[in-house]
């Protein structure tokens, strides 16, 4: 069993999403889906990574036709345990890095929700943009998430006293970027990044967002707000989430590009 097997076999990544301060990148997740699939006569959407379901089932119970492919088989399990078969989805097992058995230019929305999470090199980084990118339509959306460095430096290397670890491992640059590994799970990146990857492809950047912004820096304040609050954090984080000025700080981002 490999290091994300046994990552995934043992971390509820429901009860993340699905927590106060989780609820902030699942919402904002959302609410972008929803824009880049409003107006589209039946579209058809694809999940890349789709982990337990938590949006491939969404999508599907609204109605949605979804494909949701996903590499860890206790993962796609789970996802398929949501489903009480009225639901139009398919759920396979597959890789990001290899999506031969789904037709080329099909999707209206294809989404990499997780994958980039776990992709080491800028070779794989690439095929799975490019596998991505391949089984969408002209003019389709995909959708990439990506998980931050900074943040990453701030919380867990300072906040959480992770230093000593960090820098005994050589998992920090002196640039301060995370040197990221498979043992370590995540791979980091900064905006400039994602924009140096996005360049490689005939595809327009529609948006770049950060999908919690400042949320997972006071998650203990986050779920202790009563609904009222909790509204009107929502209410600031949708103002801000577009700002190019506060996205590099956040702690997931999703970068919104259409095929051309």
């Amino acid at each position: 069993m490999n290091y994300l097997d046994e990552y995934y076999n043992h971390y509820d990544e429901e009860s993340r999403l699905l927590s106060r301060h989780g609820q902030v990148e699942y919402l904002t997740t959302m609410k972008y889906i929803h824009a880049c699939i409003d107006g589209t006569d039946d579209p058809q959407i694809l999940e890349v990574g789709a982990g337990t379901g938590r949006y491939s089932v969404t999508l599907a119970k609204e109605g949605y036709q979804v494909t949701a492919v996903e590499l860890i088989a206790h993962n796609l399990e789970v996802l398929k345990s949501k489903l009480d078969g009225s639901e139009p989805i398919q759920a396979l097992q597959g890789n990001a890095l290899d999506l031969s058995m789904l037709p080329e230019s099909y999707y209206d929305l294809t989404m990499l929700l997780g994958p980039m999470y776990h992709l080491y090199t800028r070779e794989d980084k690439l095929k799975a943009l490019s596998e991505a990118i391949r089984v969408t339509k002209p003019g389709g959306n995909i959708l990439v998430a990506y998980c931050m460095n900074e943040a990453t430096i701030i919380s867990f290397v300072f906040q959480k006293n992770n230093l000593q670890y960090a820098t005994e491992r050589n998992l920090i640059t002196p640039d301060w970027h995370c040197a990221s590994e498979p043992s370590e799970l995540f791979d980091l990146v900064r905006t400039e990044e994602i924009a140096d990857l996005d360049a490689e492809f005939h595809v327009e950047r529609i948006k770049l967002i950060a999908t919690d912004g400042a949320t997972n820096y006071m998650k203990e304040t986050i779920d202790a707000m009563d609904d009222d609050t909790f509204g009107k954090w929502m209410d600031y984080h949708f103002a801000i989430c577009e700002r190019q000025d506060l996205i590099g700080a956040a702690h997931h981002t999703l970068d919104i590009l259409r095929k051309n």
